[in-house]
C-alpha cells in the first residue's frame, strides 16, 4: 500500500524538479518529471506509466510526454523530415468492429488513443501501445516497413503499416504456444487485460493481425535456423525441420565411400538399420475450412507434414482394400473406415526414430477415414527415403504390424508414388505395450525382445510424442489447413530441437543402464548355461540360427521361443496322483519305516528323514479346520504314533554314534522335548484364517512328536559336539544335508514345470466351470508338494547354518515365496513385466538332473535358455549401440558447426556483417554441444570403467 503513494518529497528521480510521472516498468518504479521521463524512455519506449493526478496515479501513455520514436540515425530525428510527426502517420482507422453497442463508455484511455497525436498501433509483451513513429525520408532510405523490421518491429502489413507488433512479443507467443499451448485468441486477450485491466475490450483488437504475422514470423525463423538465410537456394521437402542427431545419417554424422557406409570388418552389419516407429494420432482433427480459396500456404511440404498436392495424387490412386485382422480385433484396422462428417482429417499418422524419439521430417499425413494402410504407406514410404543413402535396413513398430506387414512390398511396387530404398530390408516389430494385445503368437514373431539387432527398444515412444500436440491440437481445429500444418511443423521441430539439446544426457543415461543390464543378464545367461547339456546347447544354438535367417520369409520361425508342448507328454490327474501315491512307498519318503541302520550316516539319514515327516505332519495338522471330522483326527493319532515309534528307534540307537556315556533323557543334555506350537521351519503356504488349527487339535495334553527336536549334531550344537569328539559326525550330517537341500529344490523345478504345464495345457483351455475346477485341483494338488519341499529347504537351510566349517549358504538362498510362482517366468512369460524377468537362482542348479528323461522340464529349459540368451544378446547390442550413437552425435554437432562455418565465410565474402555474425553464433553453439558431448560421455565411460572400442565411425566434421 506504500507504494500506492508518491515519496514525501515527490521529486523527480534524474532532475529533482517535481516528479508527476512514475514508470512500472524501471526498476523500483521511479519518479520523473516530463522532460526527464521522455528522455529516459527514448530507449525504453514500451514501459507502461502513470501520472500523479493529486490524489492517486492514473495510467497514461509516452505519447503524452512527447515521445517519438524516430527510426534510423540512432535514434535522432531525421534531418530530412519536417517536425510535423503527424505526416509519417496515416490516417486512423479503427477495426474494432465487434464492441457491443451497449457497451457504457468509459473514461479516456491514454495508453492507446489520443488525437492529438496520431500514432502506429504497437503490441508489445506489456501491453498495446499507441506511440508515434518517425521515419527516414533522407535519400535511399529503406522503405518504411523495412525500416521497422530494421528497429525490431514486425509491421501488419508492408504497404502502410498501422499496427506492428515487437519482436519480442512475437517470440513469447510462440513460446507460449509451444510450452503451454495458448492459442492467439488467449494471447492477446492477456495482452488487452494487461493494457487495461478494466476496460479490455477498449483495446484495439489485433487478434487477426497477430495470427497472420505469427505465421510469417515462424516461416522467417525457421529459414532462418536451417540456413536458408544465407544461401539462395530454395528449401525442399523436409529442409525446414531437425531430425535426430544419434541417428544414423549418411552424409552428416557418417561418412561415404563410394557410396555405402564405411566401416571396419568387425561391425556388425546390424548397426547401421533406421529404427522407426508409426503410430496414428486421432486427437489431431481439422474441420473443413471456410474459405478453401484465399488459404495461401508458406511452408508446403518443407517441414514435417507432407507436401499436399503428391500426397493427394498418391491417395486418389490407391485401393482402399478393407482388410479384417486374422489377428485380434484391432481397431485401426478394422475401423479404417470409419467417416466422420465435418472433418477434413480425422487425425495425423508418420514415423518418428524408436530409439530417440525424433518425428522423421517430411512423413506426417492427415487421415481422412481413420487410420488406413495408404495413410501410413505415404508416411513410410518417406520416412525410409530420408537420408538413408547407404543404409540397407530398417527396422519398424507399428500397432498392427502383423496385419499392415502383409502386403506392404506389394502395395509399393503397385504405386508410382510409393518407393523404398533399392536393397533395404524391413524388418517389422511391435511395441512391447501393444502387443499383449496380439495373439499369443504375435509376441515371438514381432516383439523388440527377439529382433536381432534392436537393442532395448520399447516401440511405443511415439504415443509420448503425442502429449504435446494434443495440447495445441484443440486450438489448431478450426484454423485454416495450412496454418494448422505450419503450427503442427513447429511443435514437431521444437520437439526434435529439445531432444536435440538433451541427447548428450539421454545417452549417458542409457549407457549407464546398458552396463548393468549387460552386467545381470550375462550372470544369469552363464549359471543357465553352464548346467545345459553340452549337447543341447549346440542343438538350441543352431534352432536359434535357423530361426532368425528364416524369419524375413517366414515369421513362424520365431515360435522357437515359445514352449511346444504335444497333447499326451503332460502327465494328468491321475497320472500325478499315481506317481505321488509311488512316491510315497520309496524308501525315502518320510512316513514310511527307516532303512536299515548302517552305521552313522544311515543313522543321521534316518534322523533327517524324521525330520521331515515332522515337516509334513505339522503340515498336515495345520491343514485341519477348527472342527475337524473323526476320521481326520484319527488319521492324525495313527501318523503320530508312527513317527512317535519312528523317534524312539532312533534314539535308543543315538547313544550308539553319541557315546555310551551320553543319555539324550538326562535334562541336561542340550536336546530338549518341546511340547508347543512353535515351529522349528517357514512355511510357505496360505491358508485362509477358518484353516487355522483349533484347541481340540492342540491340545497341550496330547503328546506331538511332530515338535520333538532330535539329537542330531545341527542340533546339539557345535560347542558339546567338540565335547565330545562328535566333528567327523557334523561332517557327515553337512554331506547329508547338501543332498538333501538338492533333492528338494530338484522337487521344487519338477513340480514348478508341472504347474506350468497344466496352465497352458488345461487351465487356459477349460472351457467349462467344471473342466476349470478340475484343472485348479491339480493346480492345488501340485502346490501342495512345492510348498512341502520348500519347507523342507528352509528347514534344511537352517540347520546348515548351525554347523560349522563350510561355505554351502553361499551356493544355497533363501528361498522366497516369489521365487515359487509359475506365473512369472513359467506359466504365462509373454505377459506385460517380463522383458528382463529371469529365472530363480535355483532353476540353475542342476540343469541335466531336471531334463533327463522330463519331456515338458527339457522344453522349458530350452525357451527359457532362448530367451535368456536373447536378453543377454539385446543388452550387449544396446551398449554397442549407445556407443555408436555417442559419437554419431558428436559428428552431428561438428558437422552443424562446420556448416554454419562455411556459411560465415560466404557471408564474409559478400560482405554481410549481420549474416556473418549470425554464423558464427550457430558455430560456436555446436562447437559447444559437441565440446559438452565429448566432455560428458569420457567422464561417463571413465566412471563405468567401460572399455571404449576403436572407432568405426568417423564424423565428417
Amino acid at each position: 500500500m506504500v507504494r500506492e503513494a508518491p515519496p514525501p518529497d515527490r521529486l523527480c528521480s534524474v532532475c529533482k524538479k517535481d516528479g508527476v510521472y512514475r514508470c512500472h516498468g524501471c526498476f523500483n518504479e521511479p519518479l520523473f518529471c516530463t522532460d526527464c521521463c521522455r528522455i529516459q524512455h527514448q530507449r525504453h519506449p514500451f514501459h507502461r506509466i502513470s501520472q500523479w493526478t493529486g490524489s492517486f496515479f492514473q495510467e497514461t501513455s509516452l505519447l503524452k510526454v512527447g515521445l517519438h520514436i524516430h527510426l534510423a540515425h540512432d535514434g535522432t530525428p531525421c534531418p530530412s523530415s519536417s517536425t510535423d510527426y503527424s505526416s509519417d502517420v496515416f490516417q486512423w482507422s479503427d477495426t474494432d468492429d465487434d464492441i457491443d453497442d451497449d457497451y457504457p463508455e468509459g473514461p479516456f484511455i491514454p495508453p492507446v488513443r489520443d488525437p492529438d497525436q496520431p500514432a502506429i498501433t504497437i503490441v508489445d509483451k506489456s501491453g498495446v501501445h499507441s506511440l508515434s513513429i518517425c521515419y527516414c525520408h533522407c535519400p535511399g532510405a529503406l522503405s518504411r516497413d523495412m525500416q521497422l523490421f530494421q528497429a525490431g518491429l514486425f509491421p501488419a502489413s508492408f504497404t502502410r503499416p498501422k499496427t506492428a507488433f515487437t519482436f519480442a512479443v512475437l517470440d513469447d507467443f510462440l513460446l507460449d504456444n509451444l510450452e503451454c499451448g495458448t492459442s492467439a485468441m488467449n494471447y492477446y486477450s492477456k495482452i488487452r487485460r494487461l493494457t487495461s485491466s478494466i476496460f479490455p475490450l477498449m483495446v484495439p483488437d489485433r487478434y487477426r493481425e497477430l495470427m497472420r504475422a505469427a505465421r510469417q514470423w515462424r516461416q522467417c525463423k525457421l529459414y532462418k535456423w536451417h540456413g536458408f538465410a544465407h544461401k539462395d537456394d530454395q528449401p525442399k521437402d523436409g529442409d525446414l525441420a531437425l531430425f535426430c542427431p544419434a541417428c544414423p545419417q549418411p552424409g552428416i554424422n557418417l561418412d561415404l565411400s563410394t557410396g555405402t557406409v564405411t566401416q571396419s570388418d568387425d561391425t556388425p552389419s546390424w548397426l547401421m538399420t533406421r529404427y522407426l516407429v508409426m503410430d496414428g494420432n486421432f486427437k489431431a482433427e481439422h474441420m473443413h475450412p471456410v474459405n478453401p480459396s484465399d488459404e495461401v500456404s508458406l511452408m508446403d511440404g518443407l517441414g514435417f507434414m507432407v507436401s499436399d498436392d503428391r500426397y493427394k495424387s498418391h491417395l486418389a490412386i490407391a485401393r482402399d482394400h478393407v482388410q479384417r485382422s486374422d489377428c485380434n480385433n484391432h481397431r485401426a484396422v478394422n475401423q479404417a473406415n470409419a467417416s466422420r462428417q465435418r472433418l477434413e482429417a480425422t487425425g495425423i499418422g508418420g514415423c518418428a526414430c524408436a530409439r530417440h524419439g525424433c518425428f522423421v521430417p517430411h512423413s506426417m499425413v492427415d487421415f481422412q477415414k481413420g487410420e488406413r494402410q495408404m495413410n501410413m504407406d505415404y508416411a513410410l514410404s518417406q520416412a525410409l527415403n530420408y537420408k538413408t543413402d547407404g543404409i540397407s535396413r530398417a527396422i519398424t513398430f507399428y500397432d498392427i504390424n502383423c496385419q499392415y506387414n502383409k502386403y506392404l512390398k506389394d502395395r509399393i511396387a503397385s504405386s508410382m508414388y510409393l518407393s523404398i530404398p533399392i536393397g533395404m530390408d524391413i524388418i517389422p516389430g511391435i511395441g512391447l505395450w501393444h502387443v499383449h494385445g496380439h495373439q499369443d503368437s504375435c509376441f515371438v514373431r514381432y516383439a523388440s525382445n527377439f529382433i536381432h539387432g534392436t537393442g532395448r527398444i520399447d516401440g511405443e515412444i511415439m504415443e509420448t510424442l503425442w502429449a504435446p500436440l494434443n495440447i495445441i491440437s484443440p486450438s489448431a481445429r478450426g484454423m485454416g489447413t495450412p496454418h494448422r500444418k505450419e503450427v503442427l511443423d513447429y511443435q514437431m521441430n521444437d520437439c526434435n530441437f529439445m531432444k536435440m539439446i538433451r541427447i548428450t544426457k539421454f545417452l549417458s543415461r542409457k549407457l549407464k543402464e546398458a552396463i548393468k543390464g549387460a552386467a545381470e543378464s550375462k550372470l544369469a545367461f552363464d549359471n543357465l548355461n553352464e548346467t545345459a547339456q553340452p549337447d543341447m546347447v549346440i542343438l538350441w544354438k543352431e534352432e536359434e540360427a535357423i530361426a532368425h535367417a528364416n524369419r524375413a520369409e517366414d515369421p513362424a520361425a520365431m515360435d522357437i521361443y515359445e514352449v511346444r508342448l504335444e497333447r499326451g507328454k503332460s502327465p494328468t490327474r491321475k497320472q500325478q496322483e499315481l506317481r505321488l501315491l509311488q512316491a510315497q512307498n520309496r524308501t525315502d519318503h518320510p512316513v514310511i519305516n527307516p532303512p536299515g541302520r548302517r552305521g552313522a550316516a544311515t543313522w543321521l539319514a534316518t534322523g533327517l528323514t524324521i525330520e521331515e515327516s515332522q515337516i509334513s505332519l505339522s503340515r498336515d495338522v495345520k491343514r485341519l479346520r477348527t472342527h475337524p471330522t473323526d476320521t481326520q483326527l484319527l488319521k492324525v493319532a495313527r501318523c503320530r504314533d508312527k513317527l512317535h515309534a519312528q523317534i524312539t528307534r532312533f534314539l535308543e540307537m543315538a547313544p550308539t554314534y553319541l557315546g555310551g556315556d551320553v543319555d539324550v533323557n538326562d535334562p541336561d543334555f542340550p536336546v530338549i522335548v518341546r511340547n508347543s506350537l512353535e515351529d522349528n521351519y517357514e512355511d510357505y503356504s496360505d491358508f485362509d484364517e477358518d484353516q487355522n488349527p483349533g484347541p481340540d487339535v492342540h491340545d497341550a495334553s496330547i503328546f506331538q512328536p511332530e515338535l520333538t527336536v532330535i539329537p542330531l549334531p545341527s542340533n546339539i550344537g557345535e560347542v558339546r559336539c567338540r565335547e565330545l569328539g562328535l566333528t567327523n559326525l557334523m561332517k557327515e550330517e553337512i554331506a547329508l544335508r547338501e543332498g538333501q537341500a538338492n533333492d528338494a529344490l530338484h522337487a521344487i523345478r519338477v513340480h514348478l514345470g508341472d504347474k506350468a504345464v497344466i496352465f497352458r495345457n488345461t487351465v487356459r483351455s477349460a472351457k467349462s466351470q467344471a473342466s476349470s475346477t478340475r484343472a485348479w485341483t491339480q493346480v492345488r494338488s501340485v502346490e501342495t508338494a512345492v510348498n512341502l519341499n520348500a519347507s523342507i529347504y528352509s528347514k534344511c537351510r537352517s540347520q546348515l547354518a548351525k554347523l560349522p566349517d563350510h561355505d554351502l549358504l553361499t551356493k544355497y538362498l533363501p528361498l522366497k515365496k516369489e521365487d515359487l510362482k509359475a506365473s512369472s517366468v513359467v506359466a504365462d512369460p509373454n505377459a506385460r513385466g517380463q522383458r528382463d524377468i529371469t529365472l530363480s537362482w535355483f532353476w540353475s542348479l542342476d540343469v541335466q538332473g531336471d531334463t533327463s528323461g522330463n519331456d515338458w522340464m527339457t522344453e522349458f529349459y530350452r525357451v527359457n535358455w532362448l530367451r535368456t540368451k536373447a536378453l543377454r544378446d539385446r543388452w550387449n547390442e544396446e551398449v554397442m549401440l549407445v556407443k555408436h550413437e555417442m559419437q554419431w552425435s558428436i559428428n552431428f554437432f561438428k558437422h552443424r558447426a562446420k556448416q554454419w562455418l562455411g556459411h560465415m565465410r560466404d557471408a564474409t565474402s559478400a560482405g554481410l556483417t549481420g549474416h556473418t555474425c549470425y554464423a558464427a553464433r550457430q558455430s560456436h553453439i555446436y562447437d559447444q554441444l559437441a565440446a559438452h558431448a565429448e566432455d560428458s560421455f569420457r567422464k561417463m565411460i571413465v566412471q563405468l570403467q567401460v572399455p571404449v572400442p576403436v572407432e568405426v565411425v568417423v564424423g565428417t566434421g
